[in-house]
């Protein structure tokens, strides 16, 4: 089985942001995709170029077009939200992202209308059912498919600094999970998603992706969703590793250390050097650490065991891509990193936000709101618990029964 890859310009840039419609009175996850996305269509045309469908009737995603550097890519994004800002806001819907709703139950939730939503629903019955979480993708284009598996395998051991960077989903049907990333477990129920398989070459990409195909595993390529795959239609490497952002800049921070570290790689492999392929085993465990702890993880740095914070191991790989970010014009926004460090990942913010609310998790959704609006704050919980306090005003893991709160 042969895959055309459809090689791209070197390190050219494309976004997906899934965003949340949420009432503005109640602040519940609320269906209405199909009427917004049916306004913005221009006329003519089957939809809107950059603003589409998801699984869920709550969710509009947002698409960039090609971009060559960070700016333009965070910028394509601002003008396609305000769009549909504007038409959710005239039906009392505001736009949120975080990687999970903090209270609505995924039961409650209208899948879209579309053929290929209602065959995976069929399909993957509950674990369909249940992804009512949200998160940003970000491609980065590569020339050959010769480099585009090597790069893939080399960018995994990045995992969970992406994971801890972009950690936003503490909360779930109003529990506080104990973890940063709830997403990022659900979303491995699906059979193809998670961490890549690692393959050599492209050769060996085409021949799993016919096995998987022959078996009647997959009906298409589309339907493997890695945290971190190729994209032949496209001619990229994507990354969906993050969970969902709340604001532009700290899109611009993942971004920038995408395009940075494929940029990197690319080079490398043109000098003849062999990437590396790092053992799968610390590959689970470091994803494991970032989705529990987030950026309070120590992460495993070799084979022998080693470990080390992950905030400093941000540090340290934003300080190695100055120069590339220099190159590529997006050292502004790879310096966000440190920003978000200072401030707090957005599940720490979210706890800090049910906290001072003694647990009222409509305050989460305000808070999420307004940074959608507003942008990142000056301050905040650079630092904070790693899970539920045992005596806190969210019901954590304990007193929950079936994801919902007991």
């Amino acid at each position: 089985m042969q895959i055309p890859f459809s090689s791209s310009e070197r390190a050219s840039l494309g976004v997906e942001w899934e965003l949340q419609l949420v009432d503005r009175g109640t602040r519940e996850l609320t269906a209405g995709a199909n009427e917004i996305l049916e306004e913005l269509r221009p006329d003519g045309a089957e939809e809107h170029p950059k603003a589409k469908h998801e699984l869920l009737q709550s969710t509009v995603e947002v698409i960039t077009g090609v971009c060559t550097t960070v700016e333009e890519a965070v910028a394509d994004l601002a003008g396609t939200v305000a769009e549909v800002a504007s038409t959710a806001d005239r039906r009392g819907l505001g736009l949120m992202c975080a990687g999970t709703h903090p209270f609505t139950d995924w039961q409650t939730q209208l899948i879209s209308p579309k053929e290929r939503y209602l065959q995976l629903v069929e399909r993957m019955q509950w674990l369909a059912r249940r992804l009512q979480i949200f998160g940003v993708h970000v491609h980065v284009g590569v020339r050959s498919p010769d480099k585009a598996m090597p790069i893939v395998n080399a960018l995994t051991q990045y995992v969970p600094h992406f994971l801890a960077l972009s950690a936003s989903s503490p909360f779930w049907v109003g529990c506080d999970t104990g973890l940063a990333s709830a997403r990022s477990k659900v979303f491995e129920g699906m059979p193809t998603a998670g961490l890549p398989i690692q393959l050599p070459d492209w050769a060996g990409f085409e021949t799993y992706m016919e096995t998987l195909i022959s078996t009647g595993s997959i009906e298409s390529v589309r339907e493997v969703w890695w945290d971190i795959r190729p994209h032949p239609g496209f001619g990229t490497v994507e990354l969906r590793i993050c969970d969902g952002l709340p604001t532009l800049e700290e899109i611009g921070v993942v971004a920038a250390l995408s395009q940075c570290l494929v940029e990197q790689f690319d080079n490398q492999l043109d000098r003849g050097y062999t990437l590396p392929t790092p053992p799968s085993w610390v590959l689970r465990e470091n994803k494991w650490r970032a989705a529990r702890w987030g950026l309070d993880a120590d992460v495993v740095v070799d084979e022998k065991g080693t470990v080390r914070p992950v905030r400093q191991a941000l540090l340290d790989l934003a300080e190695d891509l100055e120069p590339t970010a220099r190159r590529l014009g997006c050292e502004a926004e790879l310096a966000g990193v440190e920003r978000v460090l200072a401030v707090g990942a957005s599940y720490q913010r979210q706890r800090a936000a049910a906290l001072a609310a003694d647990g009222d998790l409509r305050a989460v959704v305000d808070l999420l709101l307004a940074e959608r609006e507003n942008g990142l704050p000056t301050s905040g919980p650079a630092t904070g618990p790693d899970g539920p306090a045992t005596d806190g005003p969210v019901p954590g893991p304990a007193a929950c029964a079936g994801g919902h709160a007991a």
